[in-house]
């Protein structure tokens, strides 16, 4: 069974940057695709970025490009996300997950594994 425990998460001034970290478990090696996604108070669950585990071509949403970076260190089984010019907007509750056959990585119905999440504050 894929566990997937996110860290990293926390509150920042807006401005400021945070590192989060996925930590993956289980059956990964065959999975297609691994992606963040958050959920802020009151809103739905939104994609933020993915990369594809064969390419490894990062993919971000259009609020996130130039300040996110997605990357995955196969050797430690491990997702990052790495957050700068943090904005209140980006207050949310963070998760990563994973879909495992070739398919949509945008949307959370098409994601077969999901983490806990955890939570940034981002202070104005």
């Amino acid at each position: 069974q894929v566990q997937l425990v996110e860290s990293g998460g926390g509150s920042v001034q807006a401005g400021g940057s945070l590192r989060l970290s996925c930590a993956a478990s289980g059956y990964t090696y065959s999975a297609y695709c691994l992606a963040w996604f958050r959920q802020a108070p009151g809103k739905e669950r939104e994609w933020v970025a993915h990369i594809s585990t064969g390419r490894e071509i990062p993919v971000y949403a259009e609020s996130v490009t130039g300040r996110f970076t997605i990357s995955q260190d196969n050797a430690k089984n491990t997702l990052y996300l790495q957050m700068s010019s943090l904005k209140p907007d980006d207050t949310a509750t963070y998760f990563c997950a994973i879909r495992n056959a070739f398919g949509i990585c945008t949307r959370e119905y098409s994601m077969d594994y999901w983490g806990k999440g955890t939570l940034v504050t981002i202070s104005s």
